[in-house]
C-alpha cells in the first residue's frame, strides 16, 4: 500500500475542500471492487466520506472514471465436462451426415430415367 494519499486543497478558509485527483479516485473505487471489501472499510482507511467513494463508484460505472488494469488480469472460464464417449459419437455422426450423399425426389426421378 502506498505511504500516503495526494489531494489538493481548493480555496475557503472555513471548510477543508479537497479536490482528488482521477487517479487516486479510480485506485479508491478499485478498492471497493475487491471481494469482500465494503464501501465504508476503504473510505475510512483513505479518510474519505463514504458517500464520495460511492459516487465515484457511479462515475465508474457510467465510464466517467477510467478504473486502472486489475493487477491480476487472468480471469477463469468455467469447464463443463460430460462424457466423452457421447460427445465422440456425436461428432461422429454429424461427420458421417455430411460425408453421406442423399438423393432427392427430383434426383431419384432422374436416374429411373436413365
Amino acid at each position: 500500500m502506498e505511504a500516503g494519499i495526494e489531494f489538493l486543497p481548493v480555496g475557503g478558509r472555513s471548510r477543508r475542500n479537497r479536490k482528488w485527483p482521477d487517479e487516486v479516485k479510480a485506485r479508491i473505487v478499485a478498492e471497493t471492487l475487491k471481494p469482500g471489501v465494503t464501501v465504508n472499510d476503504v473510505a475510512r482507511r483513505h479518510g474519505v466520506p463514504a458517500n464520495h467513494v460511492s459516487s465515484w463508484r457511479t462515475l465508474a460505472r457510467t465510464g466517467r472514471l477510467v478504473l486502472p488494469a486489475p493487477e491480476d488480469p487472468v480471469e477463469f472460464a468455467a469447464l463443463m465436462v460430460g462424457p466423452l464417449a457421447d460427445a465422440a459419437d456425436a461428432a461422429r455422426s454429424k461427420m458421417a451426415d455430411l460425408n453421406r450423399p442423399e438423393i432427392g425426389k427430383r434426383e431419384a426421378l432422374a436416374v429411373q430415367a436413365l
